[in-house]
């Protein structure tokens, strides 16, 4: 499975929500598990119950220094697959390099 994931407060005095998405991202990257941050999304792979913890832990992170969260996710449930994370990049990169 691959996540798609996007965590943050909702509200509060400050446009940056940068401090509280740290802790969410570093939830992420403690789990061990496959993953890549960008400016919009974590992405996270493995199975549902080990990627649908992390998530949660993760909005729980946020939960606790805000008290409203936004959440959006998408997933890929791709049962027998794994290494999507840098697989589906590299099959699109092979397509713009023509191969």
């Amino acid at each position: 499975m691959l996540v798609a994931f996007s965590v943050s407060p909702v509200g509060g005095e400050s446009d940056s929500v940068a401090a509280a998405v740290a802790e969410a991202v570093r939830v992420v990257r403690d789990s061990g598990l496959p993953n890549e941050t960008n400016a919009m999304f974590t992405l996270v792979e493995g199975e549902w119950d080990e990627v649908m913890d992390v998530v949660r832990r993760a909005t729980e992170a946020v939960a606790a220094v805000s008290t409203r969260v936004g959440l959006v996710l998408k997933a890929d449930i791709r049962p027998g697959y794994t290494g999507q994370l840098t697989a589906k990049v590299e099959r699109v990169e092979r397509h713009l390099a023509g191969e």
